[in-house]
């Protein structure tokens, strides 16, 4: 059934955009604009919205700590990675 019903809606999607193209526009950004448009809303009328984000999202266990620990790890992180970028370049590894 869920086949059937996604085949079902992707059918109803692509009838409602066929329906609305309008192949008038000689600027091809005005035409890729009123796509994008037509392309969205086709998909929201169809597919729905979701609700927003999640509202169990639990942050009680980050703290400073945690956050600065955090930032050290992206700071030795970003350090190794341009080490192995220069180690692949040929280049002199400085610390």
């Amino acid at each position: 059934m869920y086949g059937s019903s996604r085949r079902k809606k992707r059918f109803e999607y692509q009838s409602m955009v066929k329906d609305k193209i309008e192949w008038k526009y000689v600027d091809v950004n005005e035409h890729r604009q009123q796509m994008k448009n037509i392309l969205m809303v086709t998909a929201q009328v169809i597919c729905g919205l979701s609700r927003g984000p999640c509202r169990h999202k639990e942050t009680w266990w980050w703290n400073e700590e945690v956050g600065e620990a955090v930032r050290e790890k992206k700071k030795k992180y970003g350090n190794w990675k341009k080490r192995k970028i220069n180690r692949g370049m040929g280049g002199v590894q400085e610390e």
